[in-house]
């Protein structure tokens, strides 16, 4: 597991091991980063359910302004801020061990752009994903990563589904605000 590209391209990042460990794949990482490459400079970011930090340090070895992690495990905590040392990307982020509807109930900053990645299915996400949409900007973009064929909500308050991906064995969908709702 690797950063693809930008100020930390090529840094080898840590992760756990175990059973209940599922790194995003470089070829998933890559399609992620393709779908919203022009989102990034200058954004926060939201990596949720953080694990290794990667999809979060990705966005900024990218340009990303700011980026918040946070994961419930300790060990998942400490092997970020490992992997923020290593890419030499510490300045601008903040890195919390939480759970995700507790952080998301309590924060008071908005984000451009949120990736879920949650232990999968354990309806983590379609719990998770309303909580979201209130902790994002109007023309951010949410980027969740699921097995493929669970089944996602149409919409989450006034997002909806945008595009929906299938890489292997995993999907990604990307919800953005709903059409109909913009002035």
């Amino acid at each position: 597991m690797r950063v693809i590209t930008g100020t930390a391209r090529g840094r080898v990042l840590k992760t756990l091991e175990g059973e209940d460990v599922r790194p995003t794949t470089d070829r998933v990482k890559e399609a992620i980063f393709s779908i919203i490459q022009f989102e990034i400079e200058g954004s926060r970011v939201l990596d949720l359910f953080a694990g290794s930090g990667q999809l979060g340090i990705e966005a900024l070895s990218r340009g990303a302004a700011y980026a918040t992690f946070t994961d419930m495990s300790k060990d998942s905590i400490d092997v970020i801020k490992a992997n923020l040392i290593s890419t030499k990307l510490t300045s601008n982020c903040a890195v919390l061990q939480t759970e995700a509807t507790t952080f998301l109930r309590n924060n008071k900053t908005n984000f451009d752009i949120i990736f879920m990645d949650p232990p999968y299915s354990k309806g983590i996400l379609q719990k998770t994903l309303p909580l979201a949409v209130d902790n994002i900007n109007d023309g951010g973009v949410i980027v969740c990563e699921h097995p493929y064929g669970e089944e996602m909500p149409e919409t989450a308050g006034r997002f909806s589904v945008y595009r929906e991906y299938k890489y292997g064995k995993i999907g990604i969908t990307v919800y953005r605000r709903n059409e109909s709702e913009e002035q």
